[in-house]
């Protein structure tokens, strides 16, 4: 037994919670991911995974096997980097993650750094506040970008780095385009906002809890008109429909060049809300990790962090 693959297996199942589509992630079949783990059953003398049709979770016993196994990866992908970097060279890949409206940020992070070194292979992940707590408790996720107002996990202690304040905008479509990009107007109270079509992140959502507890702050009821887990959506959906949506001003940069578009200031209540980078503290470092926390506080990502914190000017 390949103690190192089946552990893999069984941080895959955890992860999918699907049999299937944890032995495809695996690029192995369903039968052999199934007798991997019996076997893993059986050097360790314990029940892993519950047993039924389908997949229902791992046994007290399994949770105990799982977080070893999480460590492992981590220790193995630790190992490698610096075994194959060299000083100043570092390789490896790097998991990242942030929430939906952190994604430009991440992704111009990403690229960047991925320039400044060519051996770093960056994956860049979309996820909820949620899921992004539960990748740095499992170490899944090297570093996360999101809500550090979010930053207290039982039994896991947290490091961030500050990047910037969420301000948010009302988007909509203009009555005229513009003659260039997108039109910041007037300000707007949540209350006027909040009285329009909206297409909104879904409950699971912080963003979405930020903008629900800003709405009911200005006694508006919260009844969107369509509900998505995709930023994406929230754009397009204002782009061609007759929805308003709402957004941190850094999503709405990021679509600036609609000149069909416009962004009004959201007051009353004012909203801020902090974003930053974050790792689990205390763990062993990767190389690319080093380097990725190295670069965070370079003046060159620091003046982009300021050029695009979403702080919008007319």
């Amino acid at each position: 037994m390949n103690l190192l693959a089946s552990m893999r297996y069984l941080v895959a199942l955890s992860e999918h919670k699907h049999f299937g589509r944890a032995a495809q992630a695996c690029h192995i079949t369903q039968p052999a991911l199934s007798n991997a783990l019996r076997a893993l059953e059986s050097e360790f003398g314990v029940v892993i995974v519950k047993r039924a049709r389908v997949y229902v979770g791992l046994t007290h016993e399994g949770e105990r096997v799982l977080a070893t196994a999480q460590r492992m990866l981590r220790d193995n992908e630790v190992l490698l980097q610096e075994l194959r970097s060299d000083a100043g060279d570092p390789h490896g890949r790097l998991r990242m993650a942030a929430v939906p409206t952190a994604m430009p940020m991440l992704s111009r992070f990403a690229a960047m750094l991925q320039q400044r070194h060519q051996g770093i292979m960056p994956a860049v992940l979309s996820m909820s506040s949620q899921d992004l707590e539960t990748g740095l408790e499992s170490l899944a996720i090297d570093l996360a970008l999101g809500y550090t107002e979010r930053m207290h996990l039982p039994g896991i202690k947290l490091k961030a780095w500050p990047q910037s304040i969420e301000h948010y905008f009302l988007l909509r479509r203009a009555k005229r385009a513009s003659a260039d990009q997108l039109r910041i107007g007037k300000p707007m109270t949540w209350a006027e906002a909040g009285k329009l079509p909206l297409c909104l992140l879904t409950p699971d959502m912080h963003n979405r809890a930020i903008i629900d507890q800003a709405l009911r702050e200005a006694g508006v009821p919260v009844v969107p008109a369509i509900e998505t887990n995709s930023v994406l959506t929230l754009a397009l959906a204002v782009s061609v429909g007759t929805v308003s949506s709402v957004l941190p001003g850094a999503m709405v940069a990021a679509v600036r060049s609609h000149r069909e578009l416009e962004a009004l200031p959201l007051v009353a209540p004012e909203v801020r809300t902090a974003i930053g980078f974050m790792t689990q503290d205390g763990v062993r470092s990767s190389r690319a990790l080093d380097a990725a926390l190295a670069f965070l506080q370079t003046p060159e990502w620091q003046a982009q962090v300021q050029q695009h914190s979403g702080a919008l000017v007319a």
